[in-house]
């Protein structure tokens, strides 16, 4: 009977482990998983979704190292003992590895490149930055506000211009050789293209404003774009993205802007051609 209880146990033991592994694995990915889907279904804002993926990254390194190690050593012990079933025990445990594993890494993927300035508000003239007028409503219980340079962490305008040029040096006004009319159209398909929610547009005064909202944590954040017919031909496009929250916004800001002007730049070319 003490032989058959060991052997049980000794049984037991391996599958205990390699079941755990996978559980905290799979488990450890839910939990980061959990962040935006508790945003994405109302049930918390981005502060609790941001909690949960902490939590998250913060354990996924160690149950994938400790799952990796469990999902290597159980097929070496299996060929040792000729106890075939342990080398499918570890590639239980290698599931819960490569799930904690991804949990760590894809989030690292999202970190800005170094030298990325911890601002949150990106102007194509900051010397003079276009002002919202239809967005600002929208923006009343919004911890950032709309005033260039004013934001934590930057002493004046002059610091928050030359720590966006230095970062960012080719968010300039755009130049184009079709009329500021032409222009204003297509930005209004760039805008729909891009998927930003229009809150008003004047083709009179060459002005929209939008709303882009981020995939993960539905960030909402603002752009107000101009465009005016230069006197020299053809017309100059000035544009300012600001977010909503958060003291740096890991680049997008200007990463959104670059995609506005990729895309004009791609109409105008087409347009040439024909």
């Amino acid at each position: 009977m003490t032989d058959m209880a060991e052997n049980r146990e000794a049984s037991l033991l391996p599958k205990t482990v390699a079941y755990l592994s996978a559980f905290l694995g799979v488990g450890i990915g839910v939990l980061a998983l959990a962040g935006p889907l508790a945003v994405w279904l109302g049930l918390g804002d981005f502060r609790l979704g941001f909690s949960l993926l902490r939590t998250a990254n913060s354990w996924a390194p160690w149950v994938a190292v400790t799952a990796l190690l469990i999902a290597v050593a159980l097929p070496v012990i299996g060929k040792m003992t000729s106890r075939p079933e342990l080398g499918r025990l570890g590639s239980l445990a290698l599931i819960g590895a490569i799930s904690a594993g991804l949990t760590w890494y894809v989030p690292q993927t999202f970190r800005p490149p170094e030298g990325t300035p911890s601002i949150h508000d990106i102007a194509t003239d900051p010397e003079a930055p276009l002002q919202f007028v239809a967005i600002v409503p929208l923006r009343a219980d919004a911890p950032n506000n709309l005033d260039y340079g004013v934001m934590q962490g930057v002493e004046s305008v002059e610091q928050h211009i030359e720590m966006q040029r230095s970062a960012y040096p080719d968010i300039v006004p755009q130049r184009f050789e079709a009329p500021a009319r032409e222009v204003f159209e297509r930005a209004l398909q760039a805008v729909d293209t891009l998927g930003w929610e229009r809150v008003a547009a004047d083709p009179e005064s060459g002005r929209i404003e939008a709303t882009d909202t981020t995939f993960w944590f539905r960030f909402k954040d603002d752009v107000v774009i101009e465009v005016k017919d230069s006197a020299s031909g053809g017309s100059v496009l000035n544009a300012r993205s600001v977010s909503r929250v958060g003291r740096g916004d890991v680049g997008k800001n200007a990463a959104r802007l670059r995609e506005l002007f990729t895309l004009l730049r791609a109409d105008e070319a087409e347009s040439q051609a024909q």
